[in-house]
């Protein structure tokens, strides 16, 4: 399963603006494999998207506790696409995975977000600013809140917009279909990413979501 596409590029102009299925437990003394270090690429210079991301941080730093790390979704990509990117503002490297969009922002299945909304009941994708909230284990394990910061999202926490892990993101999906499936409107991740995910992003740092 590819993965792991760190990326170092003119990102650290941002540091001035501021887990469903668990994993089968196996009886054996053997030891496992040490994973290889994922490959380290040049990011084809700045985007829209990124200076969004950095303008949203300095906007809502007084709600951030931690400014090191930042969840970036780019839904202007196919769900196919590793479009969820964790980026390191110490040293502009990121690391990116597949995320899953909500039903209403996409009524066809296509695998495109076709539009966001904020509306509950929407089951569609909100775009814009968020503060990650407390772990918490829910229907989909153990799960992450999140707090809409901006009028696109602010009702994030009414309609249980969260980070969780599911089936239907995870890469097998795209051999099988060519897209993953879709959410209810939470950024919903394969169970073997999430870990991960919670891992680096944790309580008081931002995730912002939107398109281009």
């Amino acid at each position: 399963m590819k993965r792991r596409n760190f990326i170092t590029a003119g990102l650290l102009g941002i540091t001035g603006a501021a887990y469903g299925l668990g994993s089968r437990s196996q009886a054996s003394s053997e030891l496992l494999p040490v994973p290889a270090r994922p490959k380290v690429t040049p990011l084809p210079g700045p985007t829209a998207l990124i200076d969004r991301a950095k303008a949203a941080m300095a906007t809502h730093q007084s709600s951030l506790l931690h400014t090191d790390r930042i969840g970036i979704a780019d839904y202007s990509l196919h769900s196919a696409k590793e479009r969820f990117h964790i980026v390191d503002l110490n040293n502009g490297t990121s690391q990116s995975f597949l995320v899953a969009h909500g039903k209403g922002s996409d009524l066809r299945h296509t695998g495109w977000l076709q539009e966001f909304s904020n509306i509950p009941g929407s089951e569609a994708s909100s775009g814009g600013s968020y503060v990650i909230s407390e772990t918490y284990v829910g229907k989909h394990g153990t799960s992450r809140r999140l707090k809409g910061l901006d009028p696109s999202n602010d009702m994030a926490e009414a309609r249980a917009i969260v980070i969780h892990g599911a089936w239907y993101a995870d890469a097998e999906m795209i051999g099988t279909h060519g897209k993953l499936g879709r959410s209810q409107g939470c950024f919903a991740f394969s169970e073997s990413d999430l870990k991960i995910i919670l891992d680096q992003l944790g309580p008081g740092r931002l995730l912002y979501a939107d398109r281009v």
